[in-house]
């Protein structure tokens, strides 16, 4: 172990979990009251072997408990404290660096309290008139919930599970092996396990018919129907996806169970469970992962391997986490043409902020002039972390002209010392890379006094304001 690892506080709270003293912890640990005490106290640190016990003891993920949650609520803390509605607070970096590491959980409430206060903000400002104090679409309502839309709820949560679902993987392993399905022939091995197992013909319907439906389950006709404008291997996913709603559900919904999650964001974490599990019928896990170091995580290449889209192959790649088999350390974002962020996910050290966009100078937003080509930047944070990016404009199925699919930019990344890894990277030296561009978390979070790209000042900043001169920038702050 390199360096010293602090974990005081992790062990405390997995310690009062499980309802256990000091000394009853320290016993079954085979380790002194007093050591464990210091360990809980941040004055010694955490060893690989006491690591191990800690795992054979309470039979936990070293890995998650290892993660740094304190950075990842320091960061989301800044975040929210960054806002103009603390502007006037004495809150510093050193008192929120100090509040993550004392009680994490503590500052995950204080920023799920803050997303309450912004839906509310924003659904305030949209003017919503004739509502109930309390009533459903209330401003007031996020309040009830305290969490955010359903679909931030379900992001969390996979993000909390780093995006790796062993017992998905698992299932879709099962299906693959008892079965005999091939890669060559999985349209046609999916259809009949719907028709063997389930009683169901698989119809490709008409545009026309399926007007704004890619899928649809017919339960009382017994029938999956799919819209003829999907291509080859969007059928092949939508099949495996139904294929896990009616055969896995009581798994998904013992993971939904376990989120803690109710109501629309439950039923949107199922339906977001069956899509990995159609991703990894179609990707199975040992072998795409062989093929993606193999091929230097050539995404086209991948896609023509296994049947895969784009944004398909892009949303597997980040599911490579297995302890001992993992991939490269991917970040997932998804992006409309409006800036909207419909979908991301953290990995590698990259932090999206969580209340807002993106960096309109990060060049992810330009893949849209080019639709259809792969575009690769490399982007500097402010905290010096360099990251390569992987972006491209794609469709999504629509029901022809009249109605066009929806079109998005999906981008993945990593840290640029694993560039050497990707055929993207080629070339690429990490420790003095050409051609960087300098971006920020976004806006309100940004202190970079030199962008010309800025939609807002930094929050807590004061702005200078000067009749007289005119920058290539609309703010001048102090």
């Amino acid at each position: 172990m390199q360096g010293k690892v602090m974990a005081g506080q992790r062990v405390r709270r997995l310690r009062r979990e499980r309802g256990l003293t000091q000394a009853r912890m320290a016993a079954q640990l085979g380790i002194s009251t007093s050591y464990l005490n210091l360990i809980e106290r941040s004055q010694r640190p955490v060893t690989v072997p006491f690591l191990l016990k800690l795992g054979q003891a309470f039979d936990i993920d070293l890995q998650r408990f290892a993660e740094d949650d304190e950075g990842r609520v320091t960061a989301q803390l800044r975040e929210v404290f960054g806002d103009p509605l603390f502007a006037r607070s004495r809150v510093g970096d050193q008192d929120i660096r100090d509040a993550a590491q004392a009680s994490p959980a503590l500052g995950d409430a204080v920023i799920l309290l803050f997303r309450a206060y912004r839906d509310l903000l924003e659904n305030t400002m949209n003017g919503a008139e004739g509502l109930g104090a309390a009533g459903e679409g209330s401003p007031l309502a996020p309040l009830a919930g305290a969490a955010g839309s359903p679909s931030d709820e379900v992001q969390e949560f996979v993000q909390a599970r780093s995006c790796y679902f062993p017992e998905i993987e698992e299932a879709a392993e099962r299906l693959r092996a008892d079965e005999s399905l091939d890669a060559d022939g999985l349209y046609e091995g999916l259809r009949a396990v719907l028709t063997d197992a389930h009683g169901l013909k698989v119809r490709l319907m008409p545009a026309h018919v399926m007007h704004d439906l890619v899928r649809r389950y017919d339960r009382h006709g017994r029938r999956v129907m799919l819209s003829e404008a999907l291509a080859a291997e969007e059928r092949v996913f939508q099949l495996a996806h139904q294929l896990g709603l009616l055969g896995w559900h009581e798994l998904f919904d013992d993971i939904a169970a376990q989120s803690g999650l109710q109501g629309e964001a439950r039923r949107l974490l199922v339906i977001d469970l069956a899509g990995y599990f159609a991703g990894a019928c179609v990707m199975p896990y040992e072998r795409f992962h062989a093929a993606a170091e193999a091929l230097d995580y050539d995404i086209d290449l991948l896609g023509r391997r296994f049947g895969a889209s784009f944004e398909h192959v892009c949303q597997r790649l980040v599911t490579l986490q297995r302890p001992g088999a993992k991939g490269v350390p991917f970040f997932l974002v998804h992006l409309d043409c409006a800036g909207n962020v419909l979908r991301r996910f953290d990995a590698g050290g990259f932090r999206f902020a969580r209340f807002g966009g993106l960096c309109p100078r990060w060049g992810v937003h330009r893949a849209f002039r080019t639709p259809g080509e792969t575009r690769f930047d490399i982007v500097e944070m402010p905290d010096g972390a360099s990251y390569l990016t992987i972006a491209r404009a794609v469709t999504r199925p629509g029901a022809g002209h009249a109605l066009p699919g929806q079109q998005l930019v999906v981008a993945i990344g990593c840290q640029l010392s694993h560039a050497n890894r990707l055929v993207y990277g080629s070339g690429v030296d990490p420790e003095r890379p050409a051609g960087v561009t300098s971006i920020g978390i976004n806006c309100r979070l940004c202190e970079r006094t030199d962008c010309s790209a800025r939609a807002y000042p930094p929050s807590g900043r004061r702005l200078i304001v000067d009749e007289n001169q005119q920058g290539l920038s609309p703010y001048f702050f102090a």
